[in-house]
């Protein structure tokens, strides 16, 4: 039977909304640029961000570089392409390379050669490299009862659930299996990173969607089929952030603005709205601002290896000097922010305290001055870049796409669906124009 793979709708994520308090923000923001506000500096923003390029970026990131996973030469040419285009605008641009745990990367194949998605977890053994043929074996839960004899030399397939991951391995390895599949027992559209928990196995083990999982007990199990797993280690592996300045000439203020996105993406996933969508909008905004006078300094921090832990902005804020924290107004952080899924009608301005700050308010006053189309809805959450400025003391907020009062993110999040097909150009506009008139009110003369 034809082998096919089911890509199911993203997972909710919940959480309380958040009212600013009025006004609570509107004189920081004051204090912080006196008497610089007007539309009239919004249109020198707007009226040059272009959509048709941010359009192109996303789609030489997608469909030319592809895949672009952290410690791999894709991410690497993605740096180079980064660094190239911000010389090109006369930045002072700085290559920042910094360690990454060692990289896995794992593939699966049925013996007709259809491809099962996969993440293969830090801990998992490496396959030799034309990969590990065999048939499979329904391990149910995983448990020391669940096998017999007829484990051995087969990759166990095992549902999750009841007990750890580990435990799981560790009991397919003591009955001679040659491998393990560990499935979700929930419905979501990626496959499941299931955690070792820091111990290292003697098997290759892989982690798939409960889709994937029931499908192989139906059609290659049943048949007494055989997959191909694939893993291939790769040490010393590291990233790189992109970081391109700009500082005011004699007499401007000392304060320092960032806007951040990071440009890496999950393994099997082109990663067009995740996160290209967010890179090529930094990019437009960097353009537009390379040359407007400016009385604050402004910082485009384009990072690497965000989608395995945060790891290049951590490690940028972690370069920072007392100084330069004290200095930092505030960081803009895009992340999905062109997805072109009809749901997804709102901009959220996620903060880790769900509270307001600078940020939050100046990208308000600016929505209401341009018209922003979209509704802009202050939300507590994490899971992007703008964790590690907030955590050293730094006001930020990410800049997101998801559906009003689900708060769900687009289903193509963190699937092969993630490609150019799913991008909007106007959407790309709309965040660009939001976001660079807002920093522009907040660094220009």
């Amino acid at each position: 039977m034809k082998w096919k793979t089911a890509f199911l709708s993203a997972l909710l994520v919940t959480s309380s909304f958040y009212a600013t308090p009025a006004g609570l923000f509107e004189q920081q923001a004051a204090q912080a640029a006196p008497g610089k506000s007007g539309a009239a500096f919004d249109q020198k923003v707007i009226a040059r961000i272009d959509e048709e390029r941010m359009y192109e970026d996303v789609y030489h990131l997608t469909e030319t570089i592809g895949p672009r996973v952290a410690g791999t030469e894709a991410e690497k040419e993605t740096a180079d392409f980064l660094e190239q285009r911000l010389e090109s605008y006369g930045y002072e641009v700085e290559v920042q390379e910094f360690s990454i745990p060692d990289l896995v990367i794992g593939h699966l194949h049925t013996e007709s050669g259809d491809e099962v998605l996969i993440n293969i977890p830090s801990g998992s053994a490496a396959t030799a490299e034309e990969g590990l043929t065999a048939q499979l074996y329904d391990a149910g839960l995983g448990y020391p009862a669940d096998y017999n004899a007829e484990a051995a030399g087969k990759i166990a397939l095992i549902q999750r659930g009841g007990f750890t991951f580990a435990e799981k391995v560790q009991n397919a390895e003591a009955a001679g299996a040659a491998g393990v599949l560990i499935y979700n027992n929930v419905d979501q559209a990626g496959p499941l990173n299931p955690s070792l928990g820091g111990n290292e196995m003697d098997i290759p083990v892989g982690g798939i969607t409960k889709a994937s999982g029931e499908a192989l007990k139906a059609d290659v199990l049943a048949a007494n089929g055989t997959v191909t797993l694939t893993v291939q280690a790769f040490e010393g592996a590291t990233s790189e952030n992109i970081i391109a300045t700009r500082t005011p000439k004699k007499g401007g203020g000392d304060g320092i603005v960032h806007v951040s996105a990071h440009y890496d993406s999950v393994p099997f996933a082109a990663g067009a709205s995740d996160n290209a969508s967010g890179t090529a909008v930094a990019l437009e905004i960097a353009r537009v601002l390379k040359s407007y006078p400016i009385d604050e300094e402004l910082r485009f921090v384009f990072v690497g290896a965000e989608e395995i832990g945060l790891l290049g902005s951590r490690h940028y804020v972690s370069e920072l000097t007392e100084s330069e924290v004290a200095r930092s107004t505030g960081n803009f952080n895009m992340d999905m922010v062109g997805t072109s899924w009809d749901n997804a009608t709102a901009i959220y301005m996620n903060t880790l305290d769900g509270q307001a700050n600078i940020v939050t308010e100046t990208a308000k006053a600016t929505g209401e001055r341009i018209g922003t189309p979209s509704e802009l809805i202050l939300y507590q959450r994490g899971s992007s870049d703008h964790v590690s400025f907030y955590e050293a003391g730094i006001p930020a907020v990410n800049f997101i796409r998801r559906e009003p009062g689900t708060a769900s993110l687009e289903p193509y999040y963190h699937t092969p669906l993630d490609t150019i097909e799913f991008i909007s150009a106007e959407r790309l506009k709309e965040a660009g124009d939001l976001v660079g008139a807002s920093v522009y009110q907040l660094i220009r003369k």
